[in-house]
């Protein structure tokens, strides 16, 4: 109506999910974001902050020519060569699905399969001198972009942060 002011409420698809984050914010009836006495539920957040990190991914990844699943393959690869059973339990993906990555980043000289030290009927997949490179670009520009994200964290903030992920990760 003429006259009324209105205030902008945060952007949502037709699913009530922020694109900013691609995560649906748990509501109150009110259509508050949920907190606990603490504030934001902790569960919600980190669920928020993968899909954040998701999309991160994603736009750096397509600008070098990979899909953010293979962005992550050569990345883990980094660590060094590692078996098939291995890799797709790590990217939580099937082996025919794996297998056909693994496929077209060999096409592109970007992965090589070596054969397994201990078993023969295995192999191992490896980052070529190429796909080094790519892994550490790509790499190098998630950690600035998320950098970027943090950049506004106080140092204390940011210490505290690391070290309770840390300690989430250590338990996983």
């Amino acid at each position: 109506m003429a006259g009324m002011a209105t205030t902008a409420a945060a952007p949502r698809t037709s699913a009530g999910l922020d694109p900013r984050t691609s995560a649906a914010a748990p509501r109150t009836p009110a259509g508050r974001e949920a907190r606990t006495s603490a504030g934001p539920d902790l569960a919600s957040s980190l669920v928020r902050t993968m899909h954040l990190l998701q999309d991160v991914h994603g736009e750096v990844s397509r600008p070098l020519g990979l899909t953010p699943q293979q962005a992550h393959l050569i990345c883990v690869l980094l660590s060094g060569p590692t078996g098939m059973t291995d890799l797709s339990h790590i990217l939580g993906i099937e082996r025919s699905s794996l297998t056909s990555m693994v496929d077209r980043l060999e096409r592109r000289s970007l992965v090589a399969r070596t054969t397994h030290p201990t078993d023969r009927r295995a192999c191992r997949i490896e980052l070529t001198p190429t796909g080094e490179t790519l892994a550490n670009e790509c790499h190098a520009r998630v950690v600035a972009r998320i950098d970027d994200l943090t950049s506004t964290l106080p140092p204390a903030t940011r210490r505290t942060l690391t070290t309770t992920l840390q300690s989430i990760l250590n338990q996983a």
